[in-house]
């Protein structure tokens, strides 16, 4: 059977994520004590639930913290027969903060006596065993609603074929490192369109900024060490049976020198990566 655990720290997504893997046809549970998770994928495998498209539960800081520490031995004395998929969500603080400012919820672990922040610090470490042990970590800092429902079909539910979904995003450092990048490529020592008046505006994604670069030399290289990095590298990574891979190239503001360079890997990969994708962070 199919199991996917979604959880992740409060205000970072994970109702969306659940709403939209009941809309893909899963079986939903929010909010399920890690203890009863064997008795779950039990039931669950009876004839009785086959039409499902497979089970999908929310575990997060509002369980017993004594069973949040053992949930790694918990998931592992799952039967053989259950694939498991863990989608841990994130953010960075202030954009937690701001959310639940918004929405005037109350975060699970805040009171009278532990202000928000403190309560944000808090499920970050209680939550460290799920963290560790994801298959597929998103950053949702930067998204919207529609993206987090577009990457979860298009990297979580078009993983079944058992190939590594590998996505190239590429963000700007003034708004900080994708917290779910596991290869980050510095590309800020580029010549910077920004700095060419008709190129300010454009974006890697335009021809006008795409030949200014090209016609740099410095930029060739550095796209071919990446090649040659990424041909020695990816296959190790997925010979290791990893799910999900994440390459991150950032440049200032994310907006030519990044996108170039994570577009052009994009479209080299792509005949030998059938589920791959391209994520542009600054040109939501």
């Amino acid at each position: 059977m199919q199991l996917v655990i979604i959880s992740g720290r409060s205000g970072s997504g994970k109702s969306t994520a659940l709403h939209q893997l009941e809309d893909e046809g899963y079986y939903c549970i929010d909010n399920l004590p890690v203890s009863l998770l064997p008795a779950l994928v039990q039931e669950t495998s009876r004839q009785d639930f086959s039409h499902f498209r497979g089970t999908a539960v929310c575990i997060d800081a509002r369980n017993s913290w004594k069973d949040l520490a053992g949930f790694v031995y918990i998931v592992d004395a799952l039967p053989d027969t259950v694939h498991t998929e863990i989608l841990f969500l994130d953010a960075q603080d202030a954009a937690l903060m701001q959310r639940f400012s918004e929405t005037r919820r109350r975060h699970p672990l805040s009171s009278e006596s532990i202000p928000l922040a403190d309560a944000i610090a808090k499920e970050r470490l209680l939550l460290g065993p799920i963290s560790s042990d994801a298959s597929l970590v998103l950053d949702t800092t930067q998204m919207t609603i529609y993206d987090l429902r577009d990457a979860i079909k298009q990297r979580l539910l078009k993983n079944s074929s058992g190939t590594m979904s590998l996505l190239f995003q590429s963000f700007g450092f003034k708004r900080g490192v994708p917290a779910d990048a596991d290869l980050v490529f510095d590309v800020r020592m580029l010549p910077n369109p920004h700095w060419v008046k008709e190129l300010r505006m454009k974006s890697g994604l335009e021809s006008e900024v795409q030949e200014f670069l090209e016609s740099q030399p410095l930029a060739g290289e550095l796209y071919h060490d990446i090649c040659a990095y990424l041909d020695a590298w990816l296959p190790r990574y997925r010979d290791s049976n990893r799910s999900y891979m994440t390459v991150a190239l950032g440049c200032t503001g994310g907006q030519h020198r990044s996108v170039y360079l994570a577009d052009r890997l994009f479209n080299h990969y792509k005949a030998r990566f059938p589920n791959i994708h391209v994520r542009h962070r600054e040109l939501q």
